[in-house]
């Protein structure tokens, strides 16, 4: 199955890759695994769905900044293997929520991510998932995840 045109049947697009808001990179290779930063909801170098979630947000609005999140995510490993093709397994998801003191459904925000994953890549897209809830996140956004993907030996 190609990615792409998963994407496109998903009607979605994959995002312009974020700039970095520091000195880091938005993802690196070692040996076969990428490692992407923590991404957050970015869209146009905009960030949506600032505060936090049970007291400013709403699952559902979270469970969007998420998908957001995944989706640069994979614009962040397209940059560094240029075909989101070689993706031979997504091994990890780690989601944070910013969340009020008394949030306890973090789980159910990060699955927007994960739902997403498995939608675009079917069963390469099943992974292993941390969902933690914090006090605060870069710039008050509401989710930042990162993730770990495997990339098939013809790399």
């Amino acid at each position: 199955m190609d990615i792409y045109k998963r994407l496109e049947e998903l009607g979605l697009k994959l995002p312009v890759l974020p700039k970095p808001l520091a000195s880091y990179e938005p993802a690196t290779v070692y040996q076969n695994i990428v490692f992407t930063s923590g991404q957050l909801p970015i869209v146009n170098q905009e960030l949506k769905y600032r505060g936090k979630v049970g007291k400013d947000l709403t699952v559902e609005e979270a469970k969007e900044a998420a998908k957001i999140c995944i989706l640069n995510c994979l614009a962040a490993v397209h940059n560094v293997l240029g075909d989101l093709n070689k993706v031979e397994k997504v091994i990890k998801v780690t989601g944070f929520v910013n969340s009020s003191p008394d949030f306890i459904h973090q789980p159910a925000v990060i699955e927007g991510a994960s739902t997403l994953l498995i939608d675009l890549f079917g069963e390469t897209g099943k992974h292993a998932r941390s969902a933690v809830g914090v006090a605060a996140l870069p710039n008050d956004v509401a989710v930042e995840i990162e993730i770990m993907i495997s990339i098939k030996s013809s790399y």
